[in-house]
């Protein structure tokens, strides 16, 4: 099966921001996306319009490159075009997406404004079914199969740290299990909505008694022989 992608979107030396590849279906959503069909004699593409500056060339380009890989093409998009990869002085083309990945968490931890808010991405880390550790962990199991394959000494001391990475991983996880819920609770409550109110105040409210109520008593009719005070004389 062949790996080339359906389409490529590229910067060419001379600055022009040209598409490759795809079919009818392709055509019509890079034309969507603002590029321009380009033809000689021998061979078609597309390009974006000149003279657009290069931040919004990137901005079309990657525009381009999702509406493609939303409909199921491949799509290999020039690195300097995505406007949505991170980069950082050690990785300046953004080569390690998932690695970026969680560091947009971390900035988006640093930037949370209240716990609530914090800890709803904690627990994209944490969460015991689908969090980042968890997923880390069956990836290091993954790795140790893979290198227990070399069926050599070194695959097997190499498998053997893997094996090791996944159990701290494992025991990280189960650790911070609730980790997200307490962060949460270092926060005042929320407010609840009306609609929550009134919901709790008929799950809470007494019931009304369905028997009889007892009648009020009635004053006697006969008062009471109290002494009066008499008169001296």
């Amino acid at each position: 099966m062949s790996t080339t992608p359906d389409v490529v979107i590229t910067r060419e030396p001379t600055g022009n921001v040209t598409a490759e590849g795809g079919d009818e279906l392709a055509v019509t959503l890079l034309k969507r996306a603002g590029f321009v069909i380009e033809t000689t004699p021998l061979s078609f593409w597309y390009r974006l319009p000149w003279d657009m500056g290069e931040e919004r060339e990137n901005q079309m380009a990657s525009h381009a490159a999702r509406m493609l890989t939303a409909v199921g093409y491949r799509v290999e998009l020039d690195p300097g075009l995505d406007v949505t990869r991170i980069t950082t002085p050690t990785d300046p083309l953004g080569t390690r997406v998932y690695g970026q990945q969680i560091l947009s968490l971390t900035d988006q931890l640093n930037g949370a404004e209240t716990y609530a808010k914090a800890a709803d991405l904690i627990e994209h880390v944490v969460d015991p079914d689908d969090g980042v550790l968890v997923r880390l962990g069956e990836f290091f199991e993954a790795a140790a199969v893979q290198a227990n394959v070399a069926d050599t000494d070194d695959g097997w001391d190499l498998s053997h740290l893997f094996e090791d990475a996944a159990a701290t991983l494992t025991s990280l996880a189960e650790d911070l299990r609730g980790a997200g819920h307490q962060t949460q609770r270092l926060g005042p409550p929320q407010k609840r909505s009306w609609q929550e109110g009134v919901a709790s105040y008929y799950a809470t409210a007494p019931r009304p008694h369905t028997g009889a109520t007892p009648a009020a008593e009635e004053p006697s009719a006969t008062p009471p022989t109290t002494p009066r005070p008499g008169r001296t004389r």
